[in-house]
């Protein structure tokens, strides 16, 4: 059986760093959503019909081959909270790990504006992620899916029973990781770092 954490949050909220951190300190396998935008990017174009068609089958076999072969999985992904078939699409993730008997981990992170602009510069993400090196270009579509987007949840409003909400706006990778593990109670699997993160 295997466990399902999603990171979600806003473009630069923090999301890729603190999946990294669980990453390491749990020993989970991580596939970022950048992973299936920026290989689909790179093969059939940007935003074309065959590059939304591919980026969609990458992340469901993915989840399928976590489910199929026991691999606990962390996900990062950006949620655009007043669309419905968001949630049914999350929803639809959480019963595919739990009906196979795993658990299923909802981490909602959010922060101020002006610190997401800056964190949306800083080489490691610009390192990781291709398509956010055009810094105008990304500042750009960060600033309109925060006016076009309800990027966050309401403070009253939780979508999963294992659905946490940490603003990260101050706060460390690591130090959101270990609230995370806290919270939920995770135990780190014993993995040889290659089964995790070979080639990171």
């Amino acid at each position: 059986m295997a466990n399902l954490i999603i990171v979600c949050g806003p473009q630069a909220v923090g999301k890729m760093t603190v999946a990294e951190s669980l990453r390491d300190k749990l020993k989970y396998n991580m596939m970022m959503n950048h992973d299936s935008i920026e290989m689909s990017d790179k093969i059939f174009g940007f935003a074309t019909p065959a590059q939304k068609e591919f980026n969609a089958i990458f992340r469901e076999k993915a989840f399928e081959l976590a489910v199929k072969h026991n691999v606990d999985l962390l996900f990062t992904y950006v949620c655009a909270f007043e669309i419905p078939e968001e949630k049914t699409y999350l929803t639809n993730l959480a019963d595919l790990f739990v009906s196979n008997g795993g658990n299923f981990y909802f981490v909602e992170l959010s922060a101020d504006i002006q610190t997401r602009l800056e964190r949306n510069e800083t080489p490691h993400r610009l390192e990781q992620k291709a398509s956010k090196r055009d810094i105008e270009w990304s500042r750009g579509n960060l600033l309109r899916d925060a006016e076009r987007h309800r990027l966050n949840s309401d403070s009253d409003e939780t979508w999963f029973e294992n659905h946490i909400k940490i603003d990260n706006t101050n706060l460390k990778p690591d130090e959101v990781a270990d609230i995370v593990i806290e919270t939920f109670q995770l135990v780190a699997n014993e993995k040889d770092e290659k089964e995790y993160r070979f080639g990171v």
